[in-house]
C-alpha cells in the first residue's frame, strides 16, 4: 500500500471536508455539489449532479483526463465511484479498494484484502459494486463475509467483522453498505443459492459490531410450506438482500428490497417423471407467498424494526427479485413518494409513510409473465408461471426489464431516465434437489433458453419518463442491453454506457446524441460527476462482466467476443 502521496494531497484540495468527519447524515443528505458521497450520491437516489460546467453547449469537447486500471478483469468493472473532496473511492472484483487523485488518476493507496480460500468456487462473484465512506473510514463488504473499515486517508484496516459464513450459505456482500447515522448498513447476496444466512445486517460505525440482523426468512417462516421433500420449504429459501438502499432522514427508515427465493423456479404442477422421479404431495419445491422474499422493507436503522413492507412478487415464479436498490425519494406537496422499480420491470409508486401503492406501471413493451399489475394494489393479475410440459415463455426474462443498474432522476424537471431490456425466456421446470455439498451451489429448478420477444427481436432501450405517470417523453434504442448505470446533470445531459465499449451524452430534453467515445470495453457500472481543481469530471467504469454477458450471447453471439476490462475513466471538457 502506497501513501507516498498523502502529505502532498492533504496540504490542498484533498484534505477530509468537515461535513465528511461530522457524520454521515449531513455529507450525504446535503452534499456538496462538486462531491459524489455516496453510492447514489444522496440518500434520496436521485444520481443526479447539480453541476453545469459540462453542459449542451460544451459537451462535445469532453476528452480522457485519465484513466485508472484496477488489475483485476474478472467480472468487469461493476463498481459506482465515490468522490469525496477530490478524491475517488472505488473497489474492483476481489474487493480491490482505491483511492485516487480526482485531478490525475494518480493513486493515493490501494488495499487488496486476503481473499478465503474456496470462495471463488461459489457461484456469485467475485466483483464489488463499491464502498461507503463515512466518519474518516472506507466502508467495505467482502466476499468472504466480511465487514471491512479502512482508514480514509492511509487505506489502513481499522476493525473487520466476520457477518456471515460465506463457504456454508454461498452469500457474500458484493454491493457496498449504505452509512446512516453512526451506523452501516450491510445487505448480503443469496436468491437462487439453498441456504440460510443471509440477510440485512446493522453495524456500528466505530467499531465494527454487529448489533442487528434482519433474517427475511425467518420473520417470514410461517409463510413457507412444506416442500415435496416433506421438509420446511423455509430451509432452503436463500433470501438475501444483495443490492444497496435509501435512507430517509424525516421519517429514519431506511429502505431495502429482498431477493427471489430458492429455487429460482417451482415446480408445483403434478408430475412422474422419465428419471423415475414420483412426486407424493403435487406441492412443489416452495408452497405459500414465501415472505418476506421479492419483497420491499422499510425499517429502523437503529434497530432494524420492520416498520412496513410490500411484496412486489409473492411466491416469484420468475427470479424478478426486489433487490434492486433505486429507491427514489420523491416528494410533492405534502406527498411523501417512493418509486421503486422491480427486476420485473414493473414500477411501483409507493406513499413511502406507510407503503401504500399509489401507483404501478411497467417500462416494458413485451410483458407476459402477469396479465397486470393493479395501479391502485400493485397486486399481479393473472399470473403466467413456468410450466413443467412444454415450458413457458414470459418476459421479460429472468433479467428482468432492467437490472441493478440504476436510473436517474431530474429533481428540477421531474424526469426519471432510465434503461431498459426486452429479452423472453423459456423456463421448463423439473423437480431438483438443493445442492449444498462441498459448497452451496445454483439452486434453479429449471431448464431455460432466452429468446426474443414475440414479433420482436431483443433489444435495450434509454428512456425517460414521467415516473408518477408512466408516460415515457423520448426513447433511444440500442441492438443490445443497456447495463449501465445512469448519469442526468443539471447541464440538461444525460450520460450511459453501452455493452460495446462506448459512453454516450444525451440531450436530456430530446435524447439527441450529443458525444461519444469508445473506451475498449463495455460499460457495466455506475457513471458519476465530481469537481477537483476547480473542473468537473464525468467519471465512467469501463469493463464488461458478469452473468448477463453470458446469457445475452445466446441470443447475440458475438457479445462472447467483446473484450474484458477493469478501467475507471475521467473526462473533462479540453481546451
Amino acid at each position: 500500500m502506497s501513501t507516498k502521496n498523502w502529505p502532498r494531497l492533504a496540504a490542498g484540495l484533498l484534505v477530509l471536508s468537515m461535513s465528511q468527519l461530522a457524520g454521515a447524515d449531513g455529507a450525504i443528505e446535503n452534499a456538496a455539489p462538486g462531491d459524489w458521497p455516496s453510492y447514489h450520491r444522496t440518500y434520496d437516489a436521485h444520481r443526479y449532479s447539480p453541476l453545469t460546467q459540462i453542459n449542451r453547449a460544451n459537451v462535445r469537447k469532453l476528452g480522457v483526463a485519465w484513466v485508472h486500471q484496477a488489475g483485476e478483469i474478472t467480472q468487469g468493472l461493476q463498481v459506482t465511484p465515490v468522490v469525496v473532496d477530490g478524491v475517488i473511492y472505488y473497489s474492483g472484483s476481489y474487493n480491490r479498494t482505491f483511492a485516487v487523485d480526482g485531478r490525475t488518476g494518480e493513486e493515493i493507496w490501494h488495499y487488496y484484502p486476503k481473499i478465503t480460500d474456496g470462495v471463488d468456487r461459489l457461484p456469485v462473484g467475485p466483483y464489488s459494486r463499491g464502498v461507503a465512506v463515512a466518519n474518516g473510514n472506507v466502508y467495505i463488504g467482502t466476499i468472504d463475509g466480511r465487514a471491512i473499515a479502512l482508514d480514509q486517508k492511509t487505506g489502513k484496516v481499522q476493525w473487520e467483522t466476520q457477518l456471515v459464513d460465506t463457504l456454508k450459505c454461498g452469500c457474500m456482500f458484493t454491493s457496498p453498505p449504505l452509512a446512516v447515522k453512526d451506523k452501516v448498513i450491510f445487505g448480503s447476496t443469496q436468491g437462487g443459492i439453498p441456504a440460510r444466512g443471509g440477510g440485512i445486517f446493522g453495524v456500528d460505525q466505530k467499531t465494527g459490531e454487529k448489533l442487528w440482523y434482519f433474517d427475511p426468512v425467518l420473520e417470514g417462516e410461517e409463510h413457507w410450506g412444506m416442500n415435496d421433500f416433506g421438509e420446511s420449504s423455509a430451509k432452503y429459501a436463500g433470501v438475501g438482500a444483495w443490492h444497496v438502499g435509501s435512507y430517509d432522514p424525516k421519517l429514519d427508515l431506511i429502505f431495502y428490497g429482498t431477493s427471489n427465493p430458492s429455487p429460482w423456479f417451482d415446480w408445483a404442477a403434478p408430475l412422474d417423471g422419465p428419471d423415475g422421479y414420483k412426486r407424493a404431495s403435487g406441492v412443489g419445491a416452495r408452497p405459500g407467498d414465501n415472505l418476506y422474499s421479492s419483497s420491499v422493507l422499510a425499517m429502523r436503522p437503529d434497530t432494524g424494526e420492520l416498520v412496513w413492507y410490500f411484496q412486489e412478487h409473492p411466491h416469484d415464479d420468475w427470479d424478478y427479485d426486489s433487490t434492486l436498490g433505486e429507491f427514489v425519494l420523491i416528494d410533492k406537496g405534502d406527498r411523501k413518494l417512493m418509486l421503486h422499480q422491480a427486476k420485473s420491470g414493473y414500477v411501483y409508486l409507493y406513499d413511502r409513510t406507510n407503503g401504500k401503492v399509489e401507483n404501478a406501471w411497467t417500462i416494458n413493451k413485451h410483458v407476459t409473465f402477469v396479465k397486470s399489475v393493479d395501479p391502485k394494489t400493485g397486486q399481479l393479475i393473472g399470473r403466467n408461471p413456468p410450466s413443467i410440459s412444454e415450458g413457458a415463455m414470459f418476459c421479460p426474462s429472468m433479467l428482468g426489464g432492467r437490472s441493478w443498474n440504476a436510473g436517474s432522476y431530474n429533481p428540477e424537471t421531474g424526469v426519471w431516465f432510465n434503461s431498459r431490456q426486452e429479452m423472453c425466456e423459456v423456463a421448463k421446470v423439473r423437480p431438483e434437489r438443493p445442492s449444498l455439498e462441498p459448497l452451496p451451489g445454483w439452486y434453479a429448478g429449471a431448464d431455460l433458453t432466452w429468446v426474443h420477444p414475440p414479433g420482436d427481436v431483443a433489444h435495450g432501450a434509454i428512456d425517460a419518463w414521467d415516473p408518477l405517470t408512466g408516460k415515457k417523453l423520448w426513447t433511444v434504442r440500442d441492438k443490445y442491453p443497456r447495463i449501465s448505470g445512469i448519469l442526468s446533470t443539471k447541464g440538461n445531459l444525460v450520460f450511459s454506457g453501452d455493452m460495446k465499449g462506448y459512453v454516450y451524452a444525451y440531450d436530456a430534453a430530446s435524447g439527441t446524441e450529443l458525444w461519444r467515445f469508445n473506451m475498449g470495453s463495455g460499460s457495466r457500472g455506475g457513471i458519476v460527476s465530481y469537481m477537483a481543481g476547480g473542473e468537473q469530471y464525468i467519471l465512467v467504469p469501463s469493463g464488461i462482466g458478469s452473468a448477463a454477458q453470458a446469457i445475452v450471447g445466446s441470443l447475440y453471439p458475438e457479445v462472447a467476443e467483446f473484450p474484458a476490462g477493469a478501467n475507471l475513466f475521467a473526462f473533462k471538457v479540453t481546451r
